[in-house]
């Protein structure tokens, strides 16, 4: 397929959703969403055995989402629950990554590339998209741990007020980069996943591209990312209304009472109830509540198949509960992917934006470049063509030996 055309300004991010809307990137961010939260469920779990507390206790507290205030666990727990959440966060990166990796490809008009091949660059490229925020970190750490010392030089007796004042303007501009820096490892952290797979940069060069961004289009940066929210928000109602009516229209044929009836809407309310309680629908009504008020827009597609979510299982045998709590699996997953549609829709925005920037700030059409992959094709077709050409030649030469 021939490559896309862009506009390289905001209507480019206007086609983040469609983009984002395939098996396949959904696909990738469902299986980091998985292990993220299966090692997250794993460690959580471990902080509450480590703190002394009682499993049974907690399974019936927490259920599927283990969630903890400082009082709960102690700090022997706390590194368990941290290493979860950290390893859900890397999921995550490396995720956007092969998911960015996959829409350059896209873009390019290879519309072929894996999402195997995708994950084999994510890991390639791994310290580039988790090291550079860090490194970033550490860049304002140590601007905090100068200005600590220079700020303990300031208590020498007589001495002290002058080391402060005198070279205060090389102060100043210490603090006014630490704030700079600041912004740029939100900027890191949002679009180093887009650096490494679009630029094929290193943590270093990550880093420095995350600066030349937040310098050349701090304006773009933050309008861009906010147009991106609303998008996100749309595009994951809109595909949360799909899905709720393919599950109400699951229940509306097997909750006939000519098939399964009420047999089938016990089981599926109480499934539920298990992957979607009460304190989950309340955040999420709250969360949309809060976005509709700040769009100042409402708007809502009234369901063509209603779900059930009267819970008739309150005291189910075996014989129901375990259906039940098997066919919450798939309402697991299928919950999951609409969350794996926003994440791949912010990726695919985060991509956009930083080609527009590279032309804008650059005027590098990065579509144009060639990536390794491609640099790699032209050198093995080259190889290719030099064997056949000397199989040519020694072919030649016997024969004109032979014919001697």
């Amino acid at each position: 397929m021939s490559p896309y055309s862009l506009s390289f300004d905001f209507k480019d991010i206007l086609r983040s959703p469609r983009i984002a809307l395939s098996g396949k990137k959904i696909w990738v961010f469902l299986v980091a969403n998985l292990v993220g939260f299966i090692s997250y469920w794993m460690f959580s779990y471990l902080a509450i055995y480590f703190s002394g507390l009682s499993f049974n206790n907690a399974i019936t507290k927490y259920g599927l989402y283990p969630f903890f205030i400082q009082s709960e666990i102690n700090s022997f727990g706390w590194i368990f629950y941290i290493i979860g959440i950290l390893i859900w966060t890397i999921s995550l990166f490396l995720a956007s990554t092969a998911i960015n990796r996959i829409t350059l490809k896209q873009l390019k008009g290879n519309e072929f590339f894996s999402a195997n091949e995708a994950w084999s660059y994510a890991f390639k490229y791994w310290r580039a998209v988790i090291f550079a925020p860090i490194a970033i970190l550490i860049i304002i750490s140590l601007f905090i741990f100068f200005a600590a010392i220079f700020g303990l030089l300031g208590k020498i007796p007589f001495f002290g007020v002058y080391l402060v004042t005198i070279p205060y303007i090389i102060y100043f501009i210490g603090s006014l980069f630490t704030i700079y820096t600041g912004f740029v490892f939100i900027t890191s952290l949002t679009s180093s996943s887009s650096i490494v797979a679009v630029y094929e940069e290193d943590t270093m060069g990550t880093v420095f591209q995350s600066y030349s961004i937040t310098w050349s289009q701090p304006w773009r940066l933050i309008i861009y990312n906010i147009l991106l929210i609303p998008i996100i928000f749309i595009s994951v109602q809109l595909l949360s209304w799909f899905w709720l009516n393919s599950i109400g229209f699951i229940e509306y044929i097997f909750g006939n009472d000519l098939i399964m009836g009420n047999n089938f809407l016990s089981l599926s309310s109480y499934a539920t109830s298990l992957v979607f309680p009460n304190w989950i629908i309340d955040i999420s009504v709250s969360i949309n509540d809060y976005i509709y008020s700040w769009i100042n827009f409402r708007f809502e597609i009234p369901l063509l198949f209603s779900v059930s979510n009267n819970i008739i299982l309150n005291n189910a045998s075996p014989s129901q509960s375990f259906p039940a709590i098997i066919l919450s699996f798939s309402y697991f997953l299928i919950g999951l992917s609409i969350l794996s549609y926003g994440l791949a829709v912010f990726s695919v925005g985060q991509v956009m934006m930083f080609i527009i920037f590279k032309k804008k700030s650059d005027d590098d059409n990065v579509l144009d470049r060639k990536d390794e992959d491609e640099i790699e094709e032209e050198l093995n077709n080259e190889q290719d063509d030099n064997i056949l050409i000397n199989h040519s030649v020694t072919t030649s030469e016997k024969k004109e030996e032979k014919n001697k």
